[in-house]
């Protein structure tokens, strides 16, 4: 059961719905745009007034010429310290950054992935190659033999075995007398 008179919306007035959010999003883009072009022409206007070079003599031009020439070094100068003044203050930030991580022991550890190797690779790796490697890891276990286990679950239990006595009889013999038995 489905509660509460829920409506649902069709895949129609979805599609028209998500049509018109797109519409409005994309006037939204090129009314920002606008404004942008708008607000850079007005500093521009405002830094650097219309050049005016009509009816002005050619030592008049020249004069303008440089004059230009001197206010783009220096506007060029301008722009490269506030290049470097960004630089420093962002190579700062990182500094402070890395320092906050090491106050609070947050690091970024990378993943370790697993790396299947064999003890001589291993052993080789670490040695060197001038070294001749070989290991035998079973070479230090303690050697253990079966007799004596079986020696050691006999003598703690005295009681004879079933089992015994079906494995003597397991020849073909021993299944003739299980049958003859019967």
């Amino acid at each position: 059961m489905s509660g509460g008179g829920e409506k649902k919306t069709s895949a129609s007035r979805k599609l028209h719905l998500k049509s018109l959010m797109l519409a409005k999003a994309s006037e939204d883009l090129e009314a920002e745009k606008k404004q942008v072009a708008e607000e850079k022409e007005r500093t521009l206007s405002l830094k650097v007034p219309p050049l005016e070079y009509d009816g002005l003599s050619l030592e008049e031009l020249q004069e303008l010429v440089t004059k230009l020439h001197k206010q783009a070094g220096v506007v060029d100068e301008e722009r490269y310290d506030i290049e470097m003044k960004v630089k420093m203050s962002n190579l700062e930030l990182e500094n402070l950054n890395q320092k906050i991580f090491d106050l609070k022991g947050k690091f970024k550890r990378p993943q370790l992935r697993r790396v299947r190797i064999s003890a001589d690779a291993m052993l080789k790796a670490l040695l060197g190659n001038t070294q001749k490697v070989s290991v035998d890891l079973r070479a230090n276990l303690k050697s253990v033999k079966k007799e004596e286990k079986r020696k050691e679950k006999t003598k703690a239990v005295e009681v004879t075995d079933w089992r015994k006595n079906i494995e003597a009889q397991a020849g073909m013999e021993g299944r003739k007398k299980m049958f003859d038995a019967n």
